[in-house]
């Protein structure tokens, strides 16, 4: 197939292209990512030397070159990961979120339908859910509510809405994959694990939110690609699909683990005014994934938080180009040298 990946050098976004041109090299797969500023086309780490990689710069809101990228390059399959994610940027300022994150979306629908793509995967998140209690017990299912609390949620439970409006107008082959919190290498790190990681090697103060008591459900990125894989080309069209990763810990919790990996003080930890809006716990019941296509996260959250923090202490250099912003200078050396093309 020719697959387009957008968003594919962003943090799951390029573990999903380096996913598949290990698992898939019959496959071509051409990359578009807008390089805000947590595009690092260092995530996308070999891909260049491949043949079957392409790299495209430009922007899936950018409606008319869209239509006419997509008019060209006659695309077997879409898988959409190009968004604005970063909560506290979008209570700060809402409007970029709405337009990637609804109106990109839209646009890809648009040039998928009217160029005949075969199946069009969008990547979606379980803070389209809200929020559960902490009591443990409930899990949220496909048939959950979408009940956000917050201007990215939001964006994206209407970009779902949107991605099955096509399907049912239109008959557009689409799937949807909404997942828990990710960790791995190569995460933007003004998210909580490598943040965390980032300000204890310094010494520095590491923020926890309100009373850290708020749960999350954590999915290696790896087990993620995984899912999205058998989803994109095995699940039922039309078919929402919950990934979950078996691994709930409340921030506090986690964040003490981390600290211990390194070897630092729990004093380093500095409890901050609370989000607004903030969700108190995500939990997905993925039983029809694993009922239907067989998968289940396979890495346990303790050994998986151990290989990235391990990962991290060991690519220090990556963290630091990031924090100094040496990344965007890279950037754009490699999009000279491999004659990337823009649209």
């Amino acid at each position: 197939m020719k697959l387009l990946i957008t968003g594919g050098a962003g943090f799951i976004g390029s573990a999903f292209v380096r996913f598949t041109l290990r698992e898939h090299p019959e496959d071509e797969v051409v990359c578009l990512d807008k390089l805000t500023y947590a595009g690092n086309l260092a995530n996308l780490e070999g891909a260049f030397q491949t043949r079957a990689f392409r790299f495209v710069r430009g922007d899936i809101a950018d409606r008319e070159k869209i239509a006419a990228f997509f008019a060209r390059e006659k695309f077997d399959g879409v898988i959409n990961f190009a968004a604005e994610s970063h909560v506290d940027r979008a209570i700060a300022d809402a409007e970029p979120f709405a337009v990637t994150n609804y109106l990109g979306t839209q646009d890809l629908l648009e040039a998928s339908y009217r160029t005949g793509v075969s199946r069009f995967h969008q990547i979606s998140t379980d803070e389209v859910y809200g929020s559960l209690p902490l009591d443990g017990t409930h899990l949220f299912t496909e048939q959950s509510a979408l009940l956000p609390s917050g201007p990215y949620s939001a964006s994206k439970a209407a970009a779902d809405l949107l991605v099955m409006s096509y399907y049912r107008t239109y008959a557009l082959p689409v799937t949807i994959t909404r997942s828990s919190n990710n960790y791995g290498k190569y995460q933007f790190p003004e998210k909580l694990i490598p943040l965390v990681i980032l300000r204890a090697l310094r010494g520095e103060s590491v923020p926890v939110y309100g009373d850290g008591k708020n749960v999350r459900d954590w999915l290696s990125v790896e087990e993620h690609c995984r899912a999205i894989d058998l989803v994109f080309r095995c699940g039922r069209i039309g078919e929402v699909y919950n990934v979950g990763g078996n691994g709930e810990i409340s921030n506090i919790d986690l964040v003490k683990f981390i600290l211990k990996k390194l070897g630092k003080s729990e004093s380093l930890i500095g409890f901050v005014a609370d989000r607004k809006g903030h969700d108190r716990r995500y939990a997905l019941d993925f039983s029809k994934l694993y009922n239907e296509l067989g998968w289940e996260p396979k890495i346990p959250l303790s050994e998986g938080i151990g290989q990235t923090v391990r990962w991290y202490t060991e690519n220090t250099a990556w963290l630091h180009d990031v924090e100094s912003g040496k990344y965007r200078e890279k950037n754009a050396q490699i999009l000279s040298c491999a004659h990337c093309e823009s649209l």
